[in-house]
């Protein structure tokens, strides 16, 4: 009996051993070998003697390349890795069928197969057989009695499909993580920027000639005369604001005839006047205006307002702990988003222009743009440049067709559109009441089932069979995130978009476009100078 049940154990052991090895043989290597060069790639940052003292052994030696030493099949490297792997699995069923003394065996095996790995790629030499022979030894013969000790195939798979749940599950939070801590800090401001703003604020607060400058401004003619081309930024950020209207008038043929109209929040308004009031933009003229000041723009009118008052939505927009006695927005760390909405209001700042441009703060323009006044929209609201040149920038993907209220009305299939740089026919907008339909999808969006946070769903929505599409080459979008842009197609743009997280005022910024945007940025200002250097 005893011999017929030994028979009947080692195919059973076999099988098992077989079927674990082709269940971490896949993410095995590839986690070690991610390991190892995240080890290297911080060994060399880290160190300049080290890189120095690379460049030295390349001359003498050819460095081994660990990568493919960890992924040769005959390697020492390999073997000793796949062991790893195995015994890890081993003392997790160890520890849970309270075999503690085989657990701690494998773990102290496992350390030593993890220095001898180490030592290996720091060096940069390959595992020799003397090093490698008594640990591979002595851990296969504890990996054969974790294997005769459970060898229970169910109880195995059961607890290594936990296991790798387990992994999955750290890898998606490690994912959403590394996606939020990338927006914080694409919309954290730099400490230069941060001076940069202090000193204008200081500015603006003890100079009484710049105040009484701006009073006189505020009523100037030519903010109404429909005869100048008019633009709007809306934003907190001085310098970008500052790069857009410096690119658009100097690229501009007759920047004496346009006019700039920016909307920033409180804390920012004293520092974007003394910016503007203080330096020469080419004659052009250009509006400051602060958005608290806009008492229309309230609960009982903004359905995004009431949204920011509700207590279901203040956690999504200002976190759970945020004290609730205090004005959202003020209290509102990004604030921006509320300025982000005031792209639906345009008609409301602006009551008597009938035509304007909006730009983004992430834009660059590198041509005229005064030819988009005397575009024919064809009796539309909105001209645009659509992006559904790829699958996933149309309307299925930006909505929830699976509700109702939004499959019986919209074609799925319909082109998606940028914001960033649009013309608006403001007399079009008022008389299809486009502010009206942006009211009425936010309100049917309260509960966020139709889209998620932003404002491009909710204009799609409230611009559908209202815009005009345009020319690809007014605006290119992306180089805020995407490194392989076409250099042909960036010169031939009109306006170039820094959308996404790596914009130009970051460090994470893309080398690459950065010169385009930094060309615009007024070095030559002592504060530039003073904030940059400190």
């Amino acid at each position: 009996m005893r011999r017929r049940a030994a028979e009947y154990r080692r195919p059973v052991r076999r099988r098992l051993s077989c079927w674990i090895w082709a269940l971490l043989g896949l993410f095995s290597i590839a986690g070690l070998v991610l390991f190892i060069v995240q080890h290297n790639h911080h060994e060399d940052r880290s160190n300049p003697l080290a890189l120095k003292s690379a460049r030295t052994e390349q001359v003498e030696r050819k460095v081994l390349n660990f990568t493919k030493e960890i992924l040769s099949a005959t390697s020492f490297s390999r073997q000793l890795a796949e062991q790893i792997i195995l015994a890890k699995a081993y003392v997790i069923i160890a520890k849970e069928h309270n075999n503690h003394r085989l657990a701690w065996e494998l773990s102290k095996k496992i350390r030593s197969c993890q220095l001898l790995l180490s030592k290996a790629a720091m060096r940069g030499e390959p595992i020799t057989l003397d090093e490698a022979e008594p640990i591979i030894s002595s851990l296969s013969s504890l990996i054969f009695t974790a294997q005769d000790a459970h060898y229970d195939i169910a109880t195995t798979i059961m607890t290594m499909k936990s296991h790798i749940q387990a992994l999955e599950e750290r890898a998606n939070a490690a994912t959403v993580q590394s996606t939020l801590f990338g927006q914080l800090l694409a919309e954290s401001l730099p400490k230069s920027l941060h001076c940069l703003k202090v000193k204008l604020s200081v500015d603006w607060v003890r100079s009484k000639h710049i105040q009484d400058l701006a009073s006189e401004r505020r009523n100037s003619p030519r903010l109404v005369d429909n005869n100048l081309y008019h633009f709007c930024i809306f934003s907190d950020n001085v310098p970008a604001t500052s790069v857009v209207v410096n690119s658009t008038i100097t690229n501009a043929d007759h920047p004496k005839q346009m006019v700039f109209h920016i909307v920033t929040n409180g804390v920012t308004y004293g520092a974007m006047q003394a910016w503007f009031l203080n330096n020469d933009f080419k004659g052009s003229t250009i509006e400051v205006q602060n958005i608290e000041e806009f008492s229309w723009l309230n609960a009982s009118y903004a359905p995004i307002v009431k949204q920011l008052l509700n207590a279901d939505s203040r956690a999504i927009y200002f976190g759970e702990y945020q004290d609730l006695r205090v004005e959202p927005k003020l209290r509102n760390p990004k604030y921006l988003s509320l300025l982000n909405h005031l792209r639906f209001y345009i008609p409301e700042i602006y009551p008597q222009l009938e035509k304007i441009v909006f730009l983004d703060d992430d834009v660059v323009v590198q041509k005229d743009l005064t030819p988009l006044f005397s575009l024919d929209l064809h009796g539309n609201v909105n001209g645009a440049v659509e992006t559904c040149l790829e699958a996933f920038h149309r309307y299925y993907k930006y909505l929830n067709f699976s509700n109702p209220i939004i499959s019986l009305k919209f074609d799925p299939q319909a082109c998606g559109w940028a914001f960033g740089m649009n013309v608006f026919d403001l007399i079009a907008w008022r008389k299809a009441n486009v502010t009206a339909r942006y009211h009425y999808w936010q309100e049917q969006n309260a509960d966020r089932t139709l889209w998620k946070l932003g404002t491009l769903p909710p204009a799609l929505l409230a611009f559908y069979g209202l815009t005009e599409p345009l020319d690809r080459r007014w605006h290119v979008l992306g180089l805020g995130y995407d490194m392989n842009i076409d250099n042909r197609l960036i010169e031939s743009a009109a306006v170039i978009h820094f959308n996404g997280n790596m914009k130009p005022w970051l460090k994470l910024a893309i080398s690459r476009y950065k010169p385009i945007w930094d060309r615009y940025v007024n070095h030559s200002h002592p504060y530039v100078q003073d904030c940059e250097t400190s």
